[in-house]
């Protein structure tokens, strides 16, 4: 396994990076929220479209994870106003998982929240993502809030509010 975690600085990556956004929330959330729910979100937070906003305006870094030429996940990070750093997104394709490339791409979080100054990671997850909670609480992270937030057309992200105190 040869992982590198590299910054999205051209539209070509972050377009490959919104294609592998679609495949894996397709694989990823089947059976957590409904496949009209998924469509929704991924279209609305995960399209190439909104990946821009979010870094022309929003603030957001996108990294692209790759073993060895393989992009097979992504991270997105945002520093926020006061010492807290949020970890938007962070996502693996389904066959590269348990290998210990997630644990490198936290690592890589947190050394980007350090590099800002910063001094808690936080995250939301879905309350039913049995996986993805596993993971964070595995790694350190503690549930310190609950959060249902309206996204609009009918559907509710019903999520754990998770932090990491660096």
């Amino acid at each position: 396994m040869s992982v590198e975690i590299k910054k999205v600085k051209y539209l070509p990556e972050l377009r490959s990076v919104a294609e592998l956004a679609d495949k894996i929330w397709h694989e990823c959330f089947v059976g957590i929220i409904s496949a009209g729910q998924i469509d929704y979100m991924v279209e609305k937070f995960q399209s190439l479209d909104a990946m821009i906003r979010q870094v022309e305006e929003q603030g957001y870094t996108y990294l692209a994870v790759y073993d060895g030429d393989d992009l097979c996940g992504y991270i997105a990070v945002k520093p926020e106003q006061d010492d807290r750093f949020f970890l938007s997104k962070l996502y693996l394709r389904a066959d590269k998982r348990g290998q210990g490339i997630a644990s490198a791409m936290l690592a890589r979080v947190f050394d980007e929240a350090r590099a800002a100054g910063k001094s808690s990671v936080y995250l939301t997850v879905n309350k039913h993502n049995d996986r993805a909670i596993a993971v964070y609480k595995k790694t350190g992270f503690v549930v310190t809030d609950e959060v249902v937030t309206d996204i609009g057309s009918g559907y509710v992200m019903d999520d754990y509010i998770f932090t990491y105190t660096l």
